[in-house]
């Protein structure tokens, strides 16, 4: 019985953790961005390359 409780309190004090992770990086704005990376799949490599390249 204690071995329960024991996992029960580990698996909290992870929960809690992740979760304070979780908030810390929505804070940080890891999460900001939302709308190049579901545009970037449509833009053509060719035309991002040639961009770069022209002097």
């Amino acid at each position: 019985m204690k071995v329960i409780l024991l996992l029960i309190v580990i698996s909290l004090i992870l929960a809690i953790f992740f979760l304070g992770a979780f908030f810390w990086a929505v804070r940080d704005g890891q999460y900001d961005d939302e709308y190049t990376p579901g545009m970037r799949i449509l833009l053509d490599d060719d035309m991002i390359d040639n961009k770069n390249n022209t002097n």
